[in-house]
């Protein structure tokens, strides 16, 4: 009762926030809210701050209270570094591809919280925290491979063990010093992090001072650094400075500052009055930059190459989708109701199912000798996209048993997820038949490559308005799609690869007749 009293006089007094309750050296803050308002205070005990909670406070903040912990990692004495590996991924996988970070240096994190993105050769994870504690080191920044087993991050944990070696091997030789995009300003004006742009020139090489963000955001605009005003300390580049130059309409440094600025300026305003001479060699050169395949890409060199092996055979065909494209039309306010966005695809990949029934041969895996075949029953249909990370090849799983609309609802997830290279493992494998539709982009016949262990593939031109003859003699104007299909000639020939392709075709012109093929 003495107690309760005490601490009434000083919340009247309001001084309880700033007075014995709180000491300077204490690690926790303990925190209250209410539904009407919040209220932080620091105590030195969680039984004080709880006494607190349970006193004859005005009703109006009477509403219960939650209390959460917050640790100062920095001054903690019983606090350790804990180095996190990036864990094994699966599937052989060696290295990712840093795609975000979701932290920076310094920040604190709770455990289950989303640290960054990676990308495999298979698909996009998300790696999240195993601790609470405070990020002291990022190993990797934006576009590095992270090597399995290897450091990613350093945690400061509170009541762990020191787990980091004096030396560790962060990354690889070839990558750079992490960049925090956020403070790019002051990691600018630190003379230990400069880095130089060596380009050729008419004179000799000439060296410009700039960081890997500077350079990084240089090579996203096609910027050659050598006609940007330098403002940085000993002539270095900041980040303003190609801004600037971005927003000025790209106009180079005034003459004067170097010798091969003034080359540079010489050359741009001959150009602009037709005063350049066809002999004249140019003051310079842009750099040539080496790529490494890395993700994506480096999945599609190993996959076309072994591709690349096998004997192909193609067969083209014009198909007049009139017809569809009238129903197709009809269907959209329909499609539109359920929240579908309905393309020609959905039917393409429905006839495509409804003719795989016809002919399964097509509908198949090889072994790596070509000794056996196995048919197989699902029509796991993929889809050959071309997302930010490269061409990338999701299936919709069973289209045997899926109605159009159910196609097309699956079509645009898979879009989605593509498009935010958000796909996953589930989504790109048991794929049995793959269709490509380079028609969305242009052009008319390809000449596909097998999707191994498939022995058949698709590629789907774009729809033209062109003169027809109607059954009568007479010219009329027709919708036409090319469609270009490629199969392994060890075990499939070409008799059966026409009569498929000529059952897709009448499915897609005369689109009613899928409704009699239906189950």
């Amino acid at each position: 009762f003495v107690l309760f009293l005490w601490m009434f006089r000083n919340i009247s007094r309001q001084r309880f926030f700033s007075r014995s309750l709180r000491t300077p050296s204490a690690p926790r803050s303990w925190k209250y809210t209410t539904n009407r308002t919040f209220v932080s205070a620091n105590f030195a005990t969680p039984a004080r701050a709880s006494i607190f909670a349970s006193s004859s406070i005005p009703l109006k903040y009477s509403d219960a209270f939650e209390f959460v912990s917050k640790r100062d990692y920095a001054t903690a004495k019983n606090a350790g570094t804990v180095q996190f590996n990036l864990a094994d991924v699966g599937e052989g996988i060696a290295e990712c591809e840093i795609l975000k970070w979701h932290v920076n240096e310094g920040q604190e994190i709770q455990q289950f919280d989303m640290i960054c993105e990676v990308q495999s050769d298979k698909a996009t994870a998300e790696i999240t925290s195993p601790y609470d504690g405070l990020i002291t080191k990022l190993y990797y920044t934006v576009g590095d491979m992270a090597r399995v087993g290897k450091p990613l991050i350093d945690i400061k944990v509170e009541g762990a063990e020191d787990s980091t070696p004096e030396k560790t091997e962060t990354k690889s030789e070839d990558s750079t010093p992490p960049v925090d995009s956020s403070s790019s300003a002051s990691s600018e004006g630190n003379y230990e992090n400069q880095h130089y742009q060596e380009l050729q020139t008419k004179s000799g090489p000439v060296k410009v001072l700039a960081t890997p963000a500077v350079r990084h955001l240089a090579r996203q605009h096609n910027i050659d650094l050598r006609e940007v005003a330098a403002s940085g300390k000993e002539g270095r580049i900041l980040k303003q400075d190609v801004l600037a130059f971005i927003d000025g309409g790209r106009k180079p440094k005034a003459a004067g500052s170097t010798e091969s600025s003034q080359q540079t300026s010489e050359l741009n305003s001959g150009i602009a009055d037709g005063q350049q001479s066809a002999s004249q060699a140019p003051a310079y050169q842009l750099e040539d930059r080496e790529v490494p395949v890395k993700g994506i890409k480096k999945v599609m060199v190993k996959s076309m190459t072994a591709a690349c092996q096998i004997p192909h055979f193609g067969y083209c065909d014009e198909i007049d989708v009139t017809d569809l494209k009238a129903l197709r039309e009809q269907m959209k306010p329909i499609a539109a109701s359920m929240n579908v966005k309905l393309s020609f695809l959905p039917f393409l990949i429905k006839a495509c199912s409804l003719a795989l029934k016809e002919y399964p041969d097509l509908n198949a895996y090889t072994n790596s000798d070509c000794s056996s075949v196995t048919l197989k029953g699902s029509h796991n249909i993929g889809i050959a996209m071309d997302t930010p990370s490269g061409l990338i090849v999701p299936n919709i799983k069973n289209v045997q048993d899926l109605s159009i609309i159910e196609i097309g609802r699956e079509l645009n997830n898979l879009q989605q997820l593509g498009s935010a290279g958000k796909l996953e493992k589930k989504h790109l494998e048991g794929g049995t038949f793959t269709l490509s539709n380079v028609g969305a982009i242009g052009g008319t016949y390809a000449s596909p490559v097998l999707f191994l262990p498939q022995v058949a593939i698709g590629a789907l031109g774009k729809i033209q308005t062109l003169p027809r003859f109607d059954s009568t003699g007479n010219v009329h104007a027709a919708s036409v799609m090319t469609v270009s299909w490629s199969a392994d000639h060890r075990v499939i020939d070409g008799a059966t690869m026409a009569r498929f392709s000529n059952s897709m075709k009448s499915f897609l012109e005369k689109p009613n007749s899928m409704l009699l093929a239906m189950k």
